[in-house]
């Protein structure tokens, strides 16, 4: 038997490793409650027909992480994690996905995907549960109008009541149109449209809207209401649908041989558009946020570069499908770190109020000053907006 005064030491020095193991585990505990992630949520449709609307849009969001977390994370070393949902395009599954991201996932915040019927019906429950949701992609009005105060849905796309003023002016300007026909999906996107449509043309003097028709997204025979827009003496074509139906528009103006010009909000730059609509795919011009051809600024070549690494397919700006989505979703993305690190927590409230009170940002669509503000939840505006249009399967500008 071990002398009395070893068994001392040896019970000194097992007492010592025990309080060593305990403030380890102590020290451990609190080190992974300062890194736990900062969960952040996606839905979109990222299967069907705009399943690479999606994609696009989780490509942007996935490099501006990166970004992110390569620099040290939010919030004293949190790293941002990434969940997303698919709303296949439906409303019920989009709120179905909404729920999952808050209630089960805990998210911070989500992000909304194309479809303007599924954000619209994701808005309520975003401001009664208090959790920031940031528009990428749809553009009904209402989204972020909603009434809502406090409101927690916030934007960086394209605003109807604003596209619309566009379309119409360079419908007018740009290709000669005096009296303009309109095709609408018949949907609540199509109904804000229909809205913005008919109050820009109050404002504009030079157009005319000579016949409204609708059409289902199932619909693959538009020549009746194309033949009653030609009648009604329509010389160019507005057009507010997605890939799918806006592909069939085309096909029936071309069994028609009606080369009326068609001036489109974005929908159909997701999908497969010019293989669907064919070879007068790249008569229709259509309304974008963001151009990667031309002279990119830090950003831009930041994000190419980032896009050519992480995905080898792309090889240039040629093969950045549904731009939009990617980049929207790219400044969003900082945008709303930049509100999380400011409200210094995840409290969807304080992000709220950080977001309404940013600073200047240097983005990669624009330098946003003071992107958001309690009465303003949209952070583009006309003046962000350009014209584009397919050439084989490129999307390139037209001005």
């Amino acid at each position: 038997m071990p002398p009395l005064c070893i068994l001392r030491g040896m019970r000194r020095r097992l007492i010592f490793a025990a309080a060593s193991v305990a403030l380890a585990i102590g020290l451990g505990g609190h080190g992974a409650r300062a890194a736990e992630p900062i969960v952040i949520g996606h839905v979109a449709a990222l299967s069907g027909a705009s399943a690479q609307s999606g994609e696009a849009i989780t490509r942007g969001l996935t490099i501006a992480i990166d970004e992110i977390n390569a620099r040290g994370g939010l919030l004293g070393g949190r790293k941002i994690e990434l969940i997303q949902r698919d709303d296949e395009s439906s409303p019920p599954k989009g709120l179905i996905a909404a729920r999952e991201l808050i209630f089960k996932e805990k998210v911070a915040a989500f992000f909304g995907g194309i479809d303007s019927p599924v954000s619209l019906a994701i808005v309520p429950i975003a401001n009664k549960e208090k959790v920031p949701f940031m528009g990428v992609w749809a553009a009904a009005t209402p989204i972020t109008r909603n009434g809502a105060d406090p409101n927690y849905v916030f934007r960086v796309s394209a605003v109807d009541a604003l596209v619309d003023v566009k379309l119409l002016d360079y419908a007018n300007k740009k290709r000669g149109a005096t009296k303009a026909g309109l095709m609408l999906i018949n949907n609540p996107w199509g109904e804000s449209n229909e809205k913005g449509l008919v109050a820009a043309d109050k404002e504009n003097s030079a157009v005319e809207i000579v016949g409204i028709e609708k059409f289902e997204s199932s619909d693959v025979d538009m020549v009746p209401q194309l033949t009653r827009l030609k009648e009604a003496g329509a010389d160019t074509i507005i057009l507010v649908v997605n890939t799918p139906p806006g592909a069939q528009m085309m096909k029936s103006r071309e069994r028609m041989g009606w080369n009326v010009p068609v001036v489109s909000h974005w929908g159909i730059s997701g999908g497969r558009f010019p293989e669907l609509a064919g070879p007068t795919a790249g008569d229709a011009h259509f309304v974008q946020t963001y151009s990667f051809f031309g002279e990119q600024g830090p950003a831009g070549k930041r994000l190419i570069d980032a896009l050519k690494s992480k995905y080898p397919e792309i090889k240039g700006p040629e093969d950045i499908f549904a731009p939009i989505g990617t980049a929207n979703a790219y400044d969003a993305m900082h945008l709303l770190a930049l509100g999380i690190e400011k409200a210094g927590s995840t409290d969807g409230d304080a992000i709220r109020a950080a977001l309404e009170d940013l600073g200047p940002y240097e983005g990669l669509i624009k330098t946003y000053d003071k992107p958001f503000s309690k009465d303003n939840h949209d952070a583009l505006g006309p003046a962000d907006y350009i014209m584009v249009r397919y050439e084989g399967d490129k999307i390139v500008p037209v001005e």
